[in-house]
């Protein structure tokens, strides 16, 4: 059971990857391919937490509030570094840190909130798990994705 799931996940973290260099010329949405991604993680986080099915059914709609809320936390971060420029007086990139700083108190808030909630569906080694096998499935992606073959320009956007 194992050997196929991490064969599916291969396969998929692979597909993934050669669609994110063709993109648009196999036709593939944008949407498509991070619903594939999200299908390949989910594979990857039960296989490597070892969820029952019992544990699987509480536990993803929790993981699922909980992604949300840490993404859209991210997305702002991200458009506060975006949004410092040369012409911002010292005062205005003060209170741009201060923004920033107060949503990595939030992002982190939101993580011991939910190590909280994922101990009353799954056991504290899954839930250590949990925040390992994120980093490893994210570590994966990135290699796959750097080490996949560059695709030719069709010249179609």
């Amino acid at each position: 059971m194992f050997r196929l799931l991490s064969l599916v996940l291969l396969l998929l973290v692979v597909g993934f990857a050669a669609q994110a260099q063709d993109g648009e010329a196999r036709g593939r949405s944008k949407s498509s391919r991070l619903g594939q991604l999200e299908n390949a993680k989910i594979a990857f986080i039960t296989t490597r937490v070892s969820l029952t099915q019992d544990q699987a059914q509480k536990f993803w709609p929790l993981y699922n509030e909980f992604s949300t809320r840490r993404r859209d936390l991210n997305r702002s971060s991200r458009q506060l570094r975006r949004d410092v420029t040369n012409n911002m007086t010292d005062q205005q990139i003060r209170e741009n840190f201060n923004q920033t700083f107060t949503l990595r108190q939030q992002e982190l808030n939101l993580e011991k909130e939910y190590f909280e909630k994922f101990q009353k569906v799954i056991s504290l080694r899954q839930v250590s798990q949990l925040f390992t096998a994120e980093r490893d499935f994210t570590k994966e992606v990135i290699k796959r994705v750097a080490t996949a073959p560059v695709q030719p320009a069709t010249g179609t956007n």
